[in-house]
C-alpha cells in the first residue's frame, strides 16, 4: 500500500509521501535510543506537565485534526471530534495518575522477614524504545492509548502508522514536539510494513505493541519471540451482543445499531453477532432492522451523516465477499446487502445490512466483518447463547442485555472475552483495562495494567 492520503468518500488521492529509507530509519532509532538515555530519568511530575500540555494542544486542534481523520479514513466528522476529545482526556488521566500507578510496592513485612531480607520493594522502570504498529480505524486513539502511558512511564516511542493515514501520523509527532518533549521521544516513521522486522530486530528497540489484524499480530509476535522482546497485541474481534427476554428490547435494539455501525462498522470492539433468545427474537429483529434501515449514509463531513464510506476499496470488497458467501449459503437479507445505489460510484460506501439465518458454515460466522453488517442468531436458552457467543476464534469484548442477575452471573463465568458489558455497548475508559484473549491478542492497554506493560518490574532486595 502506498503511503498516501486517499479520500474514501470519492477515491481521490490527495497527497503522497515517500517512505523513509534504511539510513533514515537507522538514524531515527539512534535518536530514540539517545533520547531514552536522558528521558528515562526525568521526574514523573515533569512528564505529567508535558503530557498535559499535549492534551491542551490537542483540544486546540480538535476541529482541524478531526477533519484530517475524516478525510483520510472516512469516519463521520462528529465521531472524529469525539475521538480527539477522548485522547485529550486520556492524556490528562495518565498525567494525574501515573505517579501513584508506578509507585514502589512494599511487600507484607512478614514476608520480608521470612525471606531473610531487611527490606524488599518492587519498582517499575521503563523498558526503553517501544515500537508501535497502529491501524487506521481510530488513527488518534489507538496511538494515544499506547503513547500516554508509555511516555509517562519513561519510555520513548517509534510509531509505524497505517499507510493510509500519514497526515494524522505526522500530526502526532508534531503534537508531542510542540508540547515540549525532547527530540526523539516520539517519532513517526513513514514506512511500509516490510520495514517493521528490521526495526524490531534492532537491539536498541526493547518492545512492540500492535493493534491490527490477526495476521499482522502473528507476524510481529513471531519476530519479537525470535529476539525475545515483549509485545502487546490487540487484534480482531467478532463481539457477541446477547439479548435475553427480560431486557428492554427497544433500548437494546437502539444501542445495538450504534454498537454495530460506530466508526462505519470498522471497529474491533463493534458488536457484530446479535444473539437473541427466541422469546425476544421477533420484536428485537423488527426494532433492530428498522434502526439499521433508517441510518443516513453519505458524506462523512456532513454532521447529519450516520455512516460514511469504508476506509479502503479493498475493505469494501472483502465485506462484499463475506455477504455474498452468506447469501449463497442461505442467509436472509433483512436490509441492505449492497452498495447504496446513489453512492455506489462515488466512494467506498456500503449500506447498513442485517443478515438473518446465519449458520456456522458461512465465512461471516468465523471471520471479522469490518463494516456495517450485522448477523442475527436465534437461540433457545442462555446456555445456547453463550455457546454461540464463544464459537469464534476471537475473544475481545461482549455484551449482555438482561434484567436477571442469574443471567449476568452465568455470562461472567462462562464468556470467553476480555470485556463484558451488561445492558450497554462496549466502550473504553482510561481507568479500566482493555484487551482480549484467544485470537484477539494478549496484554492490556489503559489503566494501571496498561502503564505497567512496558515497565521492567524490578525486585529490589536489601539484606544490609
Amino acid at each position: 500500500m502506498p503511503i498516501a492520503t486517499v479520500n474514501p468518500a470519492d477515491g481521490r488521492t490527495l497527497k503522497t509521501f515517500d517512505p523513509l529509507d534504511d539510513k533514515d530509519i537507522a538514524r531515527r532509532i539512534a535518536t530514540a535510543s539517545s533520547a531514552f538515555a536522558d528521558y528515562r530519568s526525568t521526574r514523573c511530575a515533569h512528564r505529567a506537565e508535558l503530557l498535559t500540555r499535549a492534551a491542551d494542544l490537542l483540544d486546540r486542534d480538535r476541529d482541524e485534526i478531526a477533519r484530517t481523520m475524516t478525510t483520510e479514513m472516512g469516519k463521520p466528522l462528529a465521531q472524529a471530534k469525539a475521538e480527539a476529545a477522548k485522547c485529550a482526556k486520556t492524556m490528562r488521566w495518565y498525567a494525574r495518575h501515573a505517579q501513584e500507578l508506578l509507585a514502589d510496592e512494599l511487600p507484607d513485612p512478614e514476608d520480608v522477614t521470612d525471606s531473610g531480607a531487611q527490606r524488599v520493594r518492587v519498582v517499575y522502570r521503563p523498558l526503553g524504545v517501544v515500537l508501535a504498529v497502529m491501524p487506521w480505524n481510530f488513527p488518534l486513539w489507538q496511538v494515544v492509548r499506547f503513547a500516554a502511558p508509555a511516555l509517562m512511564a519513561g519510555n520513548v516511542a517509534l510509531l509505524k502508522h497505517s499507510s493510509n493515514v500519514p497526515q494524522t501520523a505526522l500530526y502526532l509527532e508534531d503534537l508531542f514536539r510542540e508540547a515540549g518533549y525532547p527530540p526523539g521521544c516520539f517519532q513517526t516513521l513513514l514506512i511500509g510494513s516490510g520495514s517493521v522486522e528490521v526495526i524490531l530486530r534492532d537491539r536498541r528497540v526493547a518492545a512492540a505493541t500492535l493493534t491490527g489484524s490477526e495476521a499482522a499480530g502473528r507476524s510481529v509476535a513471531s519476530i519479537a519471540g525470535d529476539v525475545v522482546k515483549k509485545t502487546v497485541l490487540e487484534l480482531g474481534g467478532s463481539d457477541p451482543f446477547v439479548v435475553m427476554p427480560s431486557a428492554d428490547l427497544e433500548q437494546a435494539a437502539s444501542t445495538a445499531v450504534t454498537a454495530r455501525v460506530q466508526n462505519n462498522g470498522q471497529s474491533c470492539i463493534a458488536a457484530k453477532r446479535f444473539i437473541v433468545h427466541e422469546d425476544a427474537y421477533e420484536a428485537f429483529s423488527v426494532y433492530f432492522t428498522a434502526g439499521m434501515r433508517s441510518l443516513t449514509v453519505g458524506d462523512p463531513m456532513d454532521e447529519a451523516t450516520d455512516v460514511g464510506p469504508l476506509a479502503t476499496e479493498r475493505g469494501r470488497a472483502d465485506l462484499e465477499e463475506l455477504v455474498e458467501d452468506a447469501k449463497k449459503k442461505g442467509a436472509v437479507v433483512l436490509c441492505g446487502g449492497e452498495r447504496p445505489p446513489d453512492l455506489a460510484e462515488t466512494g467506498w460506501y456500503y449500506a447498513p445490512t442485517v443478515l438473518a439465518e446465519v449458520t456456522s458454515d458461512m465465512r461471516i460466522h468465523r471471520e471479522e466483518t469490518f463494516g456495517p453488517v450485522a448477523c442475527l442468531y436465534r437461540v433457545a436458552t442462555l446456555s445456547d447463547a453463550v455457546a454461540v457467543a464463544n464459537d469464534t476464534p476471537f475473544g475481545l469484548s461482549s455484551n449482555l442485555w438482561t434484567r436477571e442477575e442469574a443471567d449476568v452471573a452465568r455470562f461472567v463465568r462462562d464468556m470467553e472475552a476480555g470485556g463484558i458489558y451488561v445492558n450497554g455497548m462496549t466502550a473504553s475508559h482510561p481507568a479500566f483495562p482493555f484487551g482480549g484473549i484467544k485470537s484477539s491478542g494478549y496484554g492490556r492497554e489503559l489503566s494501571g495494567h496498561g502503564i505497567r506493560e512496558f515497565c521492567n518490574v524490578t525486585t529490589v532486595w536489601e539484606t544490609v
